[in-house]
């Protein structure tokens, strides 16, 4: 699971960073954590407000933080997508 962070690296983003760290630290899952400050890039994620977080590509929150159990709750969804989509049919 990739995880990224974009924006500007303001304190907003930082906090974003921390809490989706512990969110997947407390439900144990492994991710990579990246940040993304280039402001070309994160436009091509179709957002207009930072911070943002992506989730294996997929932006699932921008323009706020969300707390820790919001960001938790976004994790599973997106890791019980990861398992069904690498399941052979």
């Amino acid at each position: 699971m990739i995880i990224k962070i974009l924006g500007s690296g303001c304190p907003n983003c930082k906090t974003l960073e921390r809490r989706a760290i512990q969110a997947a630290e407390e439900l144990n899952i492994s991710a990579e954590f990246k940040e993304v400050r280039d402001f070309k890039e994160i436009a091509s994620y179709g957002i207009m407000r930072t911070p943002g977080l992506a989730i294996n590509e997929k932006v699932v929150s921008a323009g706020y933080v969300p707390k820790v159990d919001e960001i938790k709750a976004l994790i599973l969804e997106h890791a019980s997508q990861e398992d069904t989509s690498n399941k052979v049919q």
